[in-house]
């Protein structure tokens, strides 16, 4: 769940090979007995129904991508890259904003491999939004650790924070049940209020994640309190894991990263903003500069192609991801540990997170899930500070894009209550097979 990449001071060490299945000899070829534990098997046995479940949402969301993409007339000319300023593009930066645009209920978006991360995309949001003298609400608590730095909340003096602009902030703090405080958000909105500021995913917090339609009350009473607020909700990790998004439901911007959900696991880099259509041109002279409009940078051919593809791909895995956390949550539960969310309840986010007590486990943890990567199985996870984060984090993610969340990943920040935070994974199996290496 990072903004960061990859493994992060990580040693590269010689980490012993995961132990091979038992085998049996049949018509002279040798084939694994079973490739789970046979605790993990029992658990995938016992959530089919809610496997079919996720697949009945996948296939209204791939139908969404699907008519997104004959209506936007995609052809292979749009996948052929541009160089310099990017004015011969062959129309590929318009089409695949018309396609987000349509797919998340928006006026307008612009995805680009210029934006660096979630957290990046989000900040030209909020630049867009907010000017000197507003004041900046997070309604779900605080904000990710990344953002941090980005409202001035933290070790951002006289870099060109919120705060440095005369951007006030200020937080509604989250319920007891870990919700959204109601009555708080109630009477929370100021004349001043700029934004209100969702955060859908739970972030590095053990707390719920917002639904849509959590979502859409949330917006509902903001607007009731300040028509002229603006509502801005991070969108990261929870796109395609409803069969609707912040936009369809009153959302002014929403924005979130490429390799994560919406980049299908095979988006190389970059980041999206989508909503109303003067603040989406907003954003985008933050990204750049006034004037330059959404009509300029330029993009390789092979980096445009992986943006749609991995945009059509993108509720296959996200789909997958979820039965993921839904296994992880029941494996995990039966042998005794808190999980959030719990087994079986509906999925907001492609976060499952996993109260593992103390330092040592936590490490342990992510040292399995790294063995268990297709890249760099052999790298030995280790915690240590990046940018951006205000504890010592650990990753393990062995994935084909640095720092690919959509892949098979984990994390999580050395601090109380010490919990790992899973997403990802191109099948549920891949979780299977860690589950399996962890309960052995």
């Amino acid at each position: 769940m990072t903004a960061a990449a990859g493994l992060v001071a990580s040693s590269v060490l010689a980490w012993p090979r995961p132990r091979a299945a038992p085998a049996s000899r049949g018509r002279g070829r040798f084939a694994p007995a079973s490739a789970f534990h046979p605790d993990v098997s029992r658990a995938v046995d016992s959530l089919q129904g809610r496997f079919r479940e996720v697949d009945l949402a996948l296939a209204l969301n791939s139908a969404r991508v699907s008519a997104a993409f004959r209506a936007a007339h995609v052809a292979p000319h749009h996948f052929g890259g541009s160089t310099g300023y990017g004015h011969d593009d062959g129309g590929g930066r318009e089409a695949l904003d018309s396609v987000f645009a349509e797919i998340v209920g928006a006026e307008a978006a612009i995805v680009r491999p210029q934006f660096f991360s979630g957290t990046h995309a989000i900040a030209c949001a909020l630049f867009a939004l907010l000017r000197p003298g507003h004041e900046l609400l997070a309604v779900a608590g605080p904000p990710y650790d990344t953002l941090e730095e980005v409202i001035g909340i933290r070790g951002s003096a006289n870099v060109g924070s919120l705060k440095d602009f005369g951007v006030a902030y200020r937080e509604v703090p989250l319920a007891v049940d870990g919700g959204l405080d109601w009555d708080a958000l109630a009477n929370a909105v100021r004349p001043e209020t700029g934004c209100a500021f969702i955060q859908r995913s739970c972030g590095y917090s053990w707390r719920k994640s917002l639904s849509i339609s959590d979502i859409k009350r949330a917006i509902d009473l903001i607007k009731m309190q300040n028509p002229k607020c603006m509502v801005m909700v991070d969108n990261c990790y929870g796109e395609f894991v409803e069969t609707s998004e912040p936009p369809m439901v009153g959302a002014d911007l929403i924005a979130g990263s490429l390799i994560k959900n919406p980049g299908g696991t095979i988006a190389p880099c970059g980041g999206y903003v989508a909503g109303k259509k003067d603040l989406v041109a907003a954003a985008a002279a933050r990204l750049s500069a006034p004037g330059l409009g959404v009509e300029f940078g330029s993009t390789p051919g092979h980096v445009m192609r992986s943006l749609f593809q991995g945009l059509f791909l993108a509720p296959q895995m996200v789909g997958e991801a979820v039965k993921g956390g839904l296994l992880i949550a029941e494996v995990m539960s039966n042998k005794g540990y808190r999980v959030q969310p719990l087994p079986r309840v509906p999925r907001h986010d492609i976060v499952q997170a996993v109260e593992l007590g103390n330092r040592e486990r936590l490490v342990a943890f992510c040292e399995v899930v790294q063995q268990t990567c297709p890249v760099g199985s052999f790298i030995k996870p280790t915690a240590g500070e990046t940018p951006g984060y205000a504890s010592e984090v650990i990753f393990a993610d062995g994935t084909f894009i640095d720092g690919s969340t959509s892949e098979l990943s984990c994390d999580g920040p050395l601090r109380d209550p010490y919990a790992v935070f899973c997403q990802g994974g191109t099948h549920w199996t891949q979780w299977a097979l860690v589950l399996s290496a962890e309960i052995a």
